[in-house]
C-alpha cells in the first residue's frame, strides 16, 4: 500500500461536532507516572498512538505490567524502585521526544546501564537539556555530541540540585522534576514558563510541590524521596490536535465546529490568543476543571477579515507546537505578521520553521526571514491551481497535517508523503477530515 495521499479538491461547507484525539504529552506522562506508583493506576481515554504505545513498550521492558482493560488500561507499579534494570535494558522510544526525555529522568537511581535509543528523527535531536541536569543529581550518563543513543547507569547517591531551566522546555522541566521524586532532599527549579501538566499530576498525586509564578520564570521546589499510590485519570482531548480542524474551519467558507472535551490549561491555548487576536473569534463553552486542568469545547466558525499579528513573544512556549498551522493563517490574514524567537521550532521532529518556510514559499507566499525571526506577506485573495509535492519532511506528524489544511483550504492539487506520519500522535485524523467532507485519495 502507498504510503502517499492526493488532495485535488477543497472541502465544502461543513457544520459538525467532532472530538479529537486524546492528550498526547498528558498520556505519556500518566503511563510514566503509573510505573513508579505503588499498585495499580486506571488511565481512562489514553491517547492509542505510536508515541503512547511506545511508552508502554518502555515501561514493559523495565518490568512493569499493563493490561487494556475495556474502557481504561490499568498499570501496576511496584514505587519509586520498581523498575527492573538488574540487566542492561534497550529501550526505544521511536519518534516520541516527551517519552525518551522524560524516562531518563525516571532511570537516575537504575541498577545497570540502560540504553536509550530512537528513530532516524529522534536521533537527530539534542538531548544536552536532559542529560546535563541529570549528570548534577550523580547519574553516570554517556552519549556523544549530544544525540541518541544515551546510556544511563543510575546512582544509589543522588543529591538534590539547583537548576536553571532557561530554554522554556517542559520536557527538560518534567525530566528534572521526575528525578527529584526518587532524590532525598529538596530539588529547585527556576523554569522559563512552559507547558505544566507534570506540576498539576504531582499536585493531584500529593508530591510534596511548591510553586511560586513569576511573570517570566516558575520557582519550583520539590522534596524527595516520595512514594505515591495508584491513580486514576481521564485523559482530555489534545488542542494540538484540535489547532488543525480550528484552522481548517477558519478557512473554509461558511462553516462552523465544535470540538467537545478539549483540554483547555492556559499554558496550552496560545494558539486560541494568537487566532483570537488575529480576529477569529474562537470561543470556549462548557468550561470546568478536572484535576487542574481546564477542559471546555472550543467553538469555531469561519472568517473571512482575518488581519495579521505582531505576534507577543511570551505566547511562544504556549503555543510551540502549533504555529505551523499558525503560519498558514497568517498566509490568509490582511497584513503583514511578525513572529520572533522561534529557534525551539527547529529543535522539534523536524526543522519545523526551515520546512514550514519552504512550504509556505513553494504555494506562493512572501516570507522575510531574519535567522529565527519571520515576516509573512498576508494574502486574504490566496487560492491555489497549481500541483504541490510535500516529501522530505522527516515523517512529521505535524508538517503532514498542516499541508493537508493548506490543501483542503486553499486549492490546488498535493501530493503528500509519508501519510502514515499522523499515526505519531494523531491515529484517526484522516477519519475525522473525511467526516468533515474532506475528500482524500
Amino acid at each position: 500500500m502507498t504510503n502517499k495521499i492526493e488532495i485535488k479538491e477543497k472541502v465544502k461547507n461543513f457544520k459538525k461536532i467532532i472530538k479529537v484525539g486524546s492528550d498526547k504529552s498528558i498520556s505519556i506522562r500518566c503511563v510514566l507516572l503509573a510505573s513508579q506508583a505503588i499498585g495499580k493506576s486506571r488511565i481512562y481515554n489514553l491517547l492509542e498512538s505510536e508515541d503512547v504505545f511506545d511508552a508502554l513498550k518502555a515501561i514493559k521492558k523495565l518490568g512493569i505490567k499493563f493490561k487494556k482493560r475495556k474502557n481504561f488500561y490499568e498499570i501496576e507499579g511496584f514505587g519509586l524502585d520498581g523498575y527492573n534494570t538488574k540487566k542492561k535494558i534497550t529501550i526505544d522510544a521511536g519518534n516520541s521526544g516527551t517519552l525518551a526525555r522524560l524516562i531518563l529522568g525516571l532511570l537516575v537511581n537504575s541498577k545497570n546501564v540502560v540504553t536509550l535509543k530512537g528513530d532516524k528523527s529522534l536521533s537527530k535531536r539534542d538531548f544536552s537539556r536532559v542529560v546535563e541536569p541529570l549528570k548534577l543529581f550523580g547519574a553516570n550518563i554517556s552519549y556523544k555530541n549530544s544525540f541518541l543513543p544515551v546510556h544511563i547507569n543510575g546512582s544509589n547517591y543522588l543529591r538534590p540540585i539547583k537548576y536553571h531551566e532557561n530554554l522554556g522546555s517542559a520536557q527538560c522541566k518534567s525530566a528534572i522534576m521526575l528525578a527529584s521524586l526518587k532524590t532525598p532532599g529538596i530539588t529547585k527549579i527556576k523554569a522559563k514558563k512552559s507547558r505544566d501538566h507534570t506540576e498539576l499530576l504531582f499536585k493531584n498525586l500529593g508530591i510534596p510541590i511548591k510553586i511560586i509564578k513569576k511573570k517570566i520564570y516558575d520557582f519550583i521546589d520539590i522534596k524527595g524521596p516520595f512514594n505515591f499510590e495508584g491513580f486514576d485519570y481521564k485523559v482530555p482531548g489534545d488542542i494540538s490536535s484540535s489547532s488543525f480542524f480550528i484552522v481548517l474551519t477558519l478557512l473554509s467558507q461558511n462553516s462552523s465546529l465544535i470540538i467537545k472535551n478539549v483540554n483547555i490549561n492556559k499554558t496550552r491555548t496560545g494558539i486560541i490568543k494568537i487566532l483570537n487576536k488575529m480576529n477569529a473569534n474562537i470561543s470556549f463553552k462548557n468550561k470546568k476543571k478536572y484535576k487542574g486542568e481546564f477542559l471546555g469545547d472550543i467553538s469555531v466558525k469561519s472568517k473571512k477579515n482575518l488581519k495579521s499579528i505582531i505576534c507577543p513573544k511570551k505566547l511562544n512556549s504556549s503555543a510551540i507546537d502549533e504555529f505551523l498551522i499558525i503560519f498558514l493563517v497568517a498566509a490568509k490574514a490582511k497584513g503583514n505578521s511578525v513572529f520572533r524567537d522561534l529557534g525551539e521550532l527547529n529543535k522539534k521532529e523536524s526543522p519545523r520553521l526551515n520546512i514550514a518556510i519552504k512550504i509556505l514559499r513553494q504555494i506562493g507566499v512572501k516570507i522575510l526571514r531574519n535567522k529565527n525571526d519571520i515576516k509573512i506577506f498576508g494574502n486574504p485573495k490566496l487560492e491555489l491551481t497549481g500541483s504541490y509535492t510535500i516529501k522530505n519532511f522527516r515523517k512529521d506528524h505535524r508538517v503532514l497535517m498542516m499541508s493537508c489544511v493548506a490543501a483542503l483550504t486553499l486549492g490546488g492539487c498535493w501530493t503528500i508523503h509519508d501519510s502514515n506520519s499522523s499515526n505519531t500522535s494523531f491515529p484517526d485524523f484522516f477519519k475525522k477530515i473525511k467526516k468533515l467532507g474532506g475528500v482524500i485519495n
